[in-house]
C-alpha cells in the first residue's frame, strides 16, 4: 500500500529538484504511456526572438518600407512584429505614428488605417484574400522560406509595397532533444503557422517525423484532437497563449517555463527552464517511477 505513493512521492520531488514540475501524481502515471509529442515551434523549438533578416521594397525605399511596418506593426504583440519594430529603432527611424484604427487576424497578419491609408500586413494567405498582386515577389518569398524564414508582405490600397523577411533561430538544444524523444520511441511532429517551405526546412534541421504546417492559432488543438481520435498517446509542448487549448487538449500538456501565464495555468507539466531537453527527461522520469 506504500509502495506506489512513495514512488510517485519520490519521482514528483526528484522532477522538481531539477526543474520539471508536474501537477499530479495521475499526470506522472499517463506520462508513460505517451507515444507521439506535438511541439510547437516558435518559442519550443526555435528561441522566440527573431530578427529582421531581408527588406525588399517594390517602390521606394527600404527604410521607408519599415518605417511604415513598424507603424503598424507596433500594435501587435506577435514576437515577428516585435522583430520589425526593433529594426527600425535600431536604425533610428520614427515610428511614432499610432494607427487610427487596427483589426488582428490570426494566422494571417493584420489590417490597420495609417494616414488614411489601408495597411494590411501578413503573410501569402492574407494577401490573396485581400486581392493583392504579390506575383513581383512571390520567388523571392519562396527563396526565403525555403531557408526556413518568414516573409512577411506589406500592401496599401490594395497595392504591394514589399516584403520584409524575419528569422526565428532554432535553440541549440532542440536536435539534440528530438534525437532524444526519437530514441525514447516517440514519435515527434512539428506544429507551426509557417508556410511548407519554412516549416519543412525547420523541421529537417532539427530532425522531426512529421511537420504540420500553415497552422492557424485556433487550429492547433484540432489537430492534436485528430492524432489522439487516430489512437495516439499525445504529450504537446508550448508556450504561446494560442498553445493552451492544445495543451487542454493533449492526454498530457507540457508548458515551457518561459512562456505565457495562461499556457502555464493550461499545463499538466511545467518546465521551469527553456530547454527542449526537459521534454524527454520528463518522459524518462515517468518510465522509472512506473517501473518502481
Amino acid at each position: 500500500g506504500l509502495a506506489t505513493p512513495t514512488a510517485i512521492m519520490v519521482g514528483t520531488g526528484l522532477g522538481a529538484r531539477h526543474g520539471i514540475l508536474i501537477r499530479s501524481g495521475e499526470i506522472l502515471e499517463v506520462t508513460h504511456s505517451i507515444d507521439t509529442v506535438v511541439l510547437d515551434k516558435t518559442g519550443t523549438v526555435t528561441k522566440g526572438e527573431p530578427a529582421v533578416t531581408e527588406i525588399c521594397p517594390i517602390c521606394g525605399t527600404a527604410d521607408g518600407l519599415l518605417t511604415i511596418a513598424a507603424a503598424v506593426e507596433s500594435i501587435s504583440q506577435h514576437p515577428l512584429a516585435a522583430a520589425i519594430v526593433q529594426a527600425a529603432q535600431e536604425k533610428d527611424l520614427s515610428t511614432g505614428k499610432r494607427p487610427e484604427h487596427f483589426e488582428l487576424l490570426p494566422g494571417r497578419g493584420l489590417r490597420a488605417v495609417l494616414s488614411g491609408r489601408t495597411v494590411l500586413a501578413g503573410n501569402r494567405r492574407l494577401m490573396e484574400e485581400s486581392g493583392v498582386d504579390i506575383s513581383a515577389l512571390s520567388e523571392k518569398a519562396d527563396a526565403l522560406a525555403g531557408q526556413g524564414e518568414t516573409p512577411m508582405f506589406f500592401a496599401a490600397d490594395g497595392a504591394l509595397l514589399g516584403l520584409i523577411s524575419v528569422a526565428d533561430p532554432v535553440k541549440e538544444t532542440s536536435a539534440a532533444a528530438i534525437a532524444a524523444l526519437r530514441k525514447q520511441g516517440l514519435r515527434v511532429v512539428l506544429l507551426t503557422g509557417d508556410s511548407r517551405a519554412a516549416a519543412e526546412h525547420i523541421g529537417a534541421l532539427v530532425g522531426v517525423d512529421e511537420v504540420i504546417p500553415e497552422v492557424l492559432p485556433e487550429e492547433k488543438a484540432v489537430h492534436v484532437q485528430k492524432l489522439e481520435a487516430a489512437g495516439r498517446k499525445v504529450m504537446m509542448a508550448g508556450d504561446g497563449i494560442n498553445d493552451a487549448p492544445a495543451l487542454t487538449a493533449a492526454t498530457v500538456g507540457c508548458a515551457i517555463g518561459s512562456g505565457s501565464d495562461i499556457a502555464i495555468e493550461s499545463a499538466d507539466i511545467v518546465l521551469m527552464r527553456d530547454d527542449l531537453q526537459d521534454v524527454p527527461r520528463a518522459l524518462h522520469l515517468s518510465v522509472k517511477t512506473l517501473r518502481n
